[in-house]
């Protein structure tokens, strides 16, 4: 049975994971360092490359020890890594440790784009994928719609001008003195909430697939300035139902242009969010198609879909050169 290592480090998590050629997780750990940034509001760099020298190490080694391997010498084929997009900093280190473990055990070893690493994680829970389908991409970083035809083979049809969804939400939070990471917080106090009580603007209504937040955030910073007797719980809502209905509008819109689509997709932190993940159950609903939305442990940054793309590009194209670098940008559009 061919395994693959995979170790993801571009941003605040070090995440590692064992998963085989046909895409069966035997272990995935990830330990987040998201505790040392909330003081500051927001992911900081130097801190979360410090936090990755820390525990790589140890977080390998569960991964290894948890599929039933031997730490020292394990029986890996490849050894997989996130090398772009992300924190330089971050991504160096997981890259530098995965070239250490390739050359330590004399295997083959392959950088993978983290947002593509997204699309596959579908693949882990749902091996019997139709396709084509839609993805909802969407996290701190990164806000797009991508179509693919098939494992590998994407398209990205819109993405963010500004501001990605789950930034939004971040700088929301902060605005309405709420912890970070504001996502989770927002969704919660949604919950308690009415939506539309705060009057906000309909962003983006033309006829592409592109999405902006930006102007949103600036929405509700004046609205609640105009407005302060209304209720927390009635903003948080109010701002949350604005972010899914563009996300679903646009959604709508590619179901409508690519009528061929066999199932919707969610990918990223943001696929967590209560109010997206019905949203988008009632698009699937509305279009007579299937509903990927993957579990909350496959929503945020983790190896075991780093694994799944490697496996997938060392098949297609090899293995990589001990020479890669890390690419703090790399668009998902840039992969060939």
């Amino acid at each position: 049975m061919a395994l693959a290592l995979a170790i993801e480090t571009s941003c605040d998590d070090t995440a590692a994971a064992v998963v085989d050629a046909q895409l069966h997780v035997h272990s995935s750990v990830i330990e987040s360092s998201i505790d040392q940034h909330r003081a500051f509001g927001g992911v900081v760099p130097e801190l979360a490359g410090r936090a990755h020298l820390t525990t790589i190490g140890p977080v390998v080694r569960r991964a290894l020890v948890e599929a039933g391997l031997d730490p020292h010498a394990p029986a890996i084929d490849v050894v997989a890594v996130t090398s772009g997009p992300g924190l330089i900093g971050s991504l160096l280190i997981g890259l530098s440790a995965a070239k250490a473990y390739a050359l330590a055990w004399d295997l083959p070893f392959v950088g993978v784009n983290h947002l593509e690493g997204h699309l596959f994680a579908p693949l882990l829970e749902r091996p019997d994928l139709q396709w084509p389908i839609v993805t909802l991409l969407v996290s701190g970083g990164h806000s797009m719609i991508v179509l693919q035809h098939g494992p590998g083979e994407h398209e990205v049809l819109g993405e963010t001008i500004d501001d990605a969804a789950g930034e939004a939400y971040d700088k929301v939070a902060r605005w309405l003195g709420l912890a970070y990471p504001g996502g989770p917080e927002i969704d919660r106090l949604a919950a308690g909430g009415t939506p539309g009580t705060l009057k906000l603007p309909v962003s983006m209504t033309g006829e592409d697939f592109d999405f902006s937040f930006s102007g949103l955030k600036t929405a509700v910073v004046r609205a609640t300035e105009k407005h302060p007797e209304v209720a927390l719980a009635d903003v948080a809502a109010s701002f949350q139902a604005a972010v899914s209905e563009q996300l679903l509008r646009k959604l709508r819109r590619t179901l409508v242009a690519y009528p061929d689509v066999r199932a919707v997709a969610l990918a990223g932190g943001v696929a967590a969010n209560s109010a997206l993940r019905r949203g988008v159950e009632r698009v699937a609903q509305e279009f007579a198609v299937a509903a990927l939305l993957p579990s909350l442990s496959m929503c945020t940054d983790n190896a075991a879909m780093i694994a799944a793309a490697g496996w997938y590009r060392f098949a297609h194209g090899g293995p990589s050169d001990l020479a890669l670098s890390a690419r703090p940008s790399w668009a998902l559009a840039e992969i060939s």
